[in-house]
């Protein structure tokens, strides 16, 4: 396991994410509007760099689907902006898709006081990634959780720590990172590693690694809940009415998925009290105790309900 005293050691100056760019070299000179080109022509780049990575996202993703299909769930493990992301990414899949609230976990070092106020210092300690990690629940399904350790510059102790310790406990893992053959891409089953390279202001990984990052995350947690069947088409049909905004798509999505008017809609999700009962119950002509049997007939995949 990487120790903060060796990685110190590391030339860390030719890492690509720490390395001057050239094209922002005199951004401060320059009037706002160019200055603001160079960052957007830098952001520009980004899209392609995860583009090479979706076969590697693929592979994640269908290893993920297969571990929670069998009762495993999702981890994100980071710290600074990494952690922050790996953080909002799996706090929003509860609302979005209406899975448990540990299905997809997020943790960064330092904990959640992190989120809001830096805690530097507690990147460099692998021991603590791999406590952090056991403590927030980890392996509790017996090897069938799956771990994802994203580092921007690929070479974090503390989520090197949490990945060593997932490893060794059986479980599959996912290195995210910034940079081509890092310590994280090494210590993952599998690599992802948009090489973003340097940034505008140079090291500041929250611009063009945090982006990538972001992008991959939105990937991963997305594929992850369509093949788990909580999409219908492009339709978020796993979305929980609990507010008037969400009542309103819940009945748009009802409308759209049976063809009827969001008025008959409306009706329906009262009766049914789910969207996908009350696409089911109109799709099929069955009652809410039918269309809820159905369902559960097809593990919850409405589609295949339907097709039934």
């Amino acid at each position: 396991m990487a120790s903060a005293e060796n990685i110190a050691a590391e030339n860390l100056a030719a890492i690509p994410t720490e390395t001057r760019n050239p094209r922002s070299a005199g951004i401060d000179g320059l009037p706002t509007e160019q200055m603001l080109r160079v960052i957007n022509d830098e952001d520009a780049t980004i899209a392609a760099c995860v583009a090479a990575e979706i076969p590697h996202i693929a592979r994640a993703v269908d290893a993920i689907a297969q571990r929670v299909g069998k009762g495993g769930r999702l981890f994100y493990v980071g710290a600074g902006t990494s952690g922050r992301l790996g953080v909002l990414d799996a706090s929003e899949c509860p609302p979005t898709f209406s899975v448990p609230r540990d299905l997809v976990q997020g943790i960064i070092a330092g904990g959640d006081g992190a989120l809001r106020v830096s805690a530097e210092g507690a990147e460099d300690s692998p021991e603590q990634g791999a406590r952090d990690l056991i403590a927030n629940g980890f392996d509790q399904s017996q090897g069938l959780d799956t771990l994802v350790g994203i580092a921007a510059s690929g070479r974090t102790p503390y989520v090197l720590g949490a990945l060593a310790r997932a490893r060794s406990l059986g479980c599959f893992t996912i290195g995210l990172s910034c940079v081509p053959g890092s310590p994280v891409a090494h210590a993952a089953d599998i690599a992802i590693t948009p090489a973003t390279g340097a940034e505008v202001v140079t090291g500041s990984t929250r611009m063009k690694a945090g982006t990538a990052t972001k992008l991959v995350l939105n990937m991963l947690s997305t594929a992850l809940m369509v093949r788990l069947g909580h999409v219908y088409g492009n339709l978020m049909t796993n979305v929980a009415p609990t507010n008037a905004k969400l009542v309103d798509r819940a009945e748009r999505i009802i409308a759209a998925a049976t063809h009827v008017p969001q008025t008959q809609a409306a009706e329906l999700l009262r009766h049914a009290g789910s969207v996908k009962t009350a696409i089911v119950m109109q799709g099929l002509n069955l009652s809410k105790i039918e269309a809820d049997r159905t369902l559960q007939q097809h593990g919850g995949v409405l589609r295949r309900a339907l097709e039934s």
